[in-house]
C-alpha cells in the first residue's frame, strides 16, 4: 500500500465489525485501510491512542439551532462548532428556525451558508423549513441541497416560522414525496396544548401540565396516518412521549417510512427532580417523569428509536427568565451539544449499554436518518471524521469550560462518565484556536 496520511492505532476501536484492536490508515481526508493492530502501514504521522482510550467515529448531530444568522447573540456558527468538536461531533445539520431570515427559501439558504462560511469547526448541513405559503420553495431548496423540510404542528415559539395546519401538512408531505426528500416534524397538536392549563409561573409540575403528553400522541397519530395516504418519508423529532412508542411500531410493522429520534436531557433527568423555578431544564416537549424516561430507554435499546441528537436550542442568560424563573415566559431550549456523549454514555453504561451502543444511536443512527452516506461509521470508504474518548474518565460540568456562546445548560454541576480527548475531521486534528476547516454540506454531495 502506498504512503498513507496518518494511521491510528488503538487497542480499543468502534468499527462496523464491534470494538476491536485495529489500526485506521487515513488517505486525502478518507480511511482507506482497517488492519489488525500490529500491522506495519506507512504513514507520514502514527497516533498511538493510551490505554484507556477508545477510536469512535465522529458524532453526527441532526438537530442542532446555531440560530445564525438573526439571533447570532444566541449562538452562532463559530460558538456552536467549537462546542460540537469539543463533544467528538464532527457534523451537524443546522434547523430551519430562530435564525432571521428562517431558511423557508432558496435566497435565504444563501444568507444562512454566506454566514456560515469560514467559521465552522466541523462539517455543516442544512435543513430546510415548511411553512405556510412556501409550498413553491419546497423543490428549489430540495435541489439546492437541504437534507429535508422541518415542520411545525403548533406555534413554533418564533412568530416568523407558522405551523402547518393539517390540510398544509398534508399538501406539503405530497409535494415532498414528489421527489423522494424527507420531512422531519415538531409533532405536538395544537389544540390538545389550547385546551391544557397555560403555562405560568415556577412550579414545574404545571409547566409539564401545560404540554401532556396526549399532545404529542395525537400529532404522532396524526403524522403516521398522513404518512399512511402520502406515502411520504416522515421523521419524528425529540420524542418525549413514551406512549407513543406502540404506535410507532405498529406503524413500522405496517412498512411506513418513519423514523424517530430522542434527545439526552429526556434520558437524563426526570421532572421528579426538576425543582420549581429551574427554567434552565424548560424545553418542548417538555421532560417528563422517571418511569416515562425508562420507556424511553426500552424504546433506544429495541431500536424503536433510531438515534439521539441534542436538539441544540440555546439562548441568552436573560431569556431564561432565572429573575423570576416562569416557566410560562422563559424561552424553552436545552444546551448541550458539547455534552450529548458522556451524558448518554453515563446513562447508558449504568444500564448495561457498550460504547458500540452510543456509537449506532449517536453516529452511525443520525448520519442513516439524514442520508450523509460517508458519515458516522469507522469503515473503509468513509470520511476519517473520529473521536478519541476516554469512557472511564469523568468530570463535573463547569460552564465555563463549555464553548457555547452562553454558559446555561441543566448539566451544569452534574458529574458524568467520559471525556473527548481529541476530535479529528478528515484525519486533521481539530483545533478550536486555529482557521476553521469544516465543510458547509450538501444532500447528495455530503
Amino acid at each position: 500500500m502506498t504512503e498513507l496520511d496518518v494511521v491510528f492505532r488503538a487497542r480499543r476501536v468502534i468499527t462496523t465489525a464491534g470494538e476491536v484492536a485495529r489500526c485506521v490508515g487515513v488517505r486525502n481526508g478518507s480511511i482507506v485501510a482497517i488492519e489488525p493492530y500490529d500491522a506495519e502501514l506507512d504513514a507520514d504521522r502514527v497516533i498511538e491512542l493510551d490505554s484507556d482510550e477508545v477510536l469512535l467515529p465522529g458524532l453526527v448531530d441532526s438537530h442542532v439551532h446555531v440560530n445564525d444568522p438573526g439571533r447570532s447573540e444566541w449562538e452562532g456558527f463559530a460558538s456552536a462548532t467549537r462546542a460540537a468538536a469539543a463533544g467528538g461531533v464532527t457534523t451537524i445539520i443546522d434547523m430551519p428556525l430562530n435564525s432571521i431570515p428562517p431558511t423557508t427559501d432558496v435566497a435565504a439558504l444563501e444568507v444562512k451558508r454566506k454566514t456560515a462560511t469560514g467559521q465552522a469547526f466541523v462539517d455543516v448541513g442544512f435543513w430546510g423549513g415548511a411553512v405556510p405559503g412556501n409550498l413553491a420553495d419546497l423543490r428549489g431548496l430540495h435541489d439546492a441541497g437541504v437534507f429535508g423540510f422541518k415542520c411545525f404542528l403548533l406555534h413554533s415559539g418564533v412568530d416568523e416560522f407558522p405551523h402547518l395546519e393539517p390540510d398544509d401538512l398534508q399538501a406539503a408531505m405530497r409535494e415532498v414525496r414528489s421527489f423522494g426528500a424527507l420531512m422531519i416534524v415538531h409533532a405536538e397538536d395544537s389544540h390538545a396544548i389550547d385546551h391544557a392549563p397555560a403555562a405560568h409561573g415556577e412550579s414545574y409540575r404545571d409547566f409539564l401540565a401545560s404540554r401532556p403528553r396526549g399532545a404529542e400522541n395525537l400529532a404522532i397519530a396524526q403524522v403516521i396516518e398522513l404518512a399512511r395516504w402520502t406515502g411520504c418519508r416522515m421523521h419524528v423529532l425529540h420524542l418525549s412521549s413514551s406512549d407513543a412508542l406502540p404506535m410507532i411500531r405498529s406503524a413500522r410493522r405496517d412498512g411506513l417510512q418513519l423514523t424517530v429520534e430522542t434527545c439526552p436531557h429526556y434520558l437524563t433527568f426526570s421532572a421528579e427532580e426538576i425543582a420549581d423555578g429551574a427554567t434552565q431544564f424548560k424545553c418542548c416537549p417538555p421532560i417528563r417523569e422517571a418511569d416515562n424516561r425508562e420507556l424511553l430507554w426500552q424504546g433506544v435499546a429495541d431500536g424503536t428509536i433510531d438515534c439521539i441528537v441534542s436538539d441544540h436550542s440555546p439562548c441568552t442568560p436573560e431569556l431564561k427568565r432565572f429573575d423570576i424563573g416562569d416557566f410560562g415566559v422563559a424561552w424553552g431550549g436545552i444546551s448541550s451539544l458539547q455534552l450529548g456523549l458522556p451524558a448518554i454514555w453515563t446513562e447508558a453504561r449504568r444500564r448495561g449499554h457498550a460504547l458500540t451502543d452510543v456509537v449506532r444511536w449517536m453516529a452511525s443512527g443520525p448520519a442513516a436518518q439524514a442520508g450523509l452516506l460517508r458519515k458516522g461509521q469507522i469503515a473503509r470508504g468513509y470520511a476519517a471524521d473520529l473521536c478519541v474518548f476516554a469512557p472511564d474518565d469523568a468530570f463535573v460540568v463547569d460552564v465555563e469550560r463549555l464553548h457555547h456562546k452562553n454558559p446555561v445548560t441543566p448539566y451544569a454541576g452534574r458529574p458524568l462518565a467520559g471525556v473527548v480527548r481529541s476530535t479529528w475531521l478528515r484525519g486533521e486534528r481539530i483545533d478550536l484556536t486555529d482557521q476553521p476547516r469544516g465543510r458547509l454540506l450538501t444532500r447528495g454531495g455530503a
